[in-house]
């Protein structure tokens, strides 16, 4: 395929919320393998095509927007397929122009990157929290419209999307990652001190569209009480975003292989791993 220069797209969504009804598992696991398999088109057709596409996703803490990013990379190559999640900077990172980190992590051709929070994190948690002072949240928001025009002119596709979870819902999560061993890391000190910031938290999200949310670069918002809908209804929209068609690879054809004498070692001289699955297997014996 001949490589064009992708260009950002048209990006609008409905000014409806979209619905609340059941999913089922049987249709969300159906659907979402589907979208999935698109995905791994796309990722095809960007490596063909040289395109760089750049996708935030923010919101809230439990809003999903981890969930959803595993879903899209599930079965794509890391790669192509790049997560950008950043720890706090270091004392390094403090004294440099604050869009500077995020640069190094921006794609190349044929690169996709999900950002797990982005340079809006000065917007929201560094303002709430206390680690942006109010002249640098406001030269932030200044800036952010330039930085991303600067982006898109570059030729990178830059998609926007917000995670909007409930208060209600925000809790039930919380409380439900309290109770089980592998998702209690997911609680940070961080995460607890926000409960008491919902208001807090709204009016940062509010004002940071208001002066964000452009005609180029506009923000996505993706309700997501219900994790299902919200994955469904987020990588529907992302992929309906970008004109990508499916490259077509020759047949793979394996030949025959190659035939020799030699003659491996015997098993007993190398070092295996204990066999833990036979273990288990003479437990589950004993106990039934």
């Amino acid at each position: 395929m001949a490589k064009s220069k992708p260009q950002q797209p048209q990006i609008s969504g409905s000014h409806k919320p979209p619905t609340t009804l059941a999913l089922s598992d049987e249709i969300y696991e159906a659907e979402l393998l589907r979208l999935q398999t698109e995905f791994t088109k796309l990722q095809e057709w960007v490596k063909a095509t040289g395109a760089k596409v750049a996708v935030l996703f923010e919101g809230r803490d439990a809003a999903g927007k981890g969930g959803t990013i595993a879903r899209i990379t599930q079965y794509t190559s890391p790669r192509v397929v790049r997560i950008a999640a950043l720890p706090a900077p270091d004392e390094r990172e403090k004294t440099q122009w604050y869009f500077q980190r995020y640069v190094a992590h921006l794609p190349a051709a044929g690169e996709i990157v999900l950002f797990d929070r982005s340079w809006y994190t000065r917007a929201g948690v560094e303002q709430v929290m206390g680690f942006a002072n109010r002249e640098e949240v406001e030269l932030f928001l200044d800036q952010a419209p330039a930085f991303e025009n600067m982006l898109i002119d570059s030729g990178i596709i830059l998609i926007k999307y917000w995670f909007s979870v409930s208060e209600a819902e925000q809790e039930r999560r919380f409380q439900a990652r309290l109770k089980n061993p592998l998702k209690r890391w997911k609680l940070s000190p961080m995460d607890l001190e926000a409960r008491s910031r919902w208001v807090e938290y709204s009016k940062a999200k509010d004002e940071m569209f208001d002066l964000t949310d452009t005609e180029r670069s506009p923000w996505i918002e993706v309700p997501s009480d219900s994790k299902k809908h919200a994955r469904i209804n987020c990588l529907t929209h992302l992929l309906a975003l970008i004109p990508y068609e499916d490259v077509m690879h020759p047949p793979i054809e394996l030949s025959p292989r190659p035939t020799s004498n030699y003659e491996r070692p015997p098993m007993d001289r190398y070092t295996f791993v204990p066999d833990a699955v036979a273990n288990l297997l003479s437990k589950a014996e004993k106990s039934s």
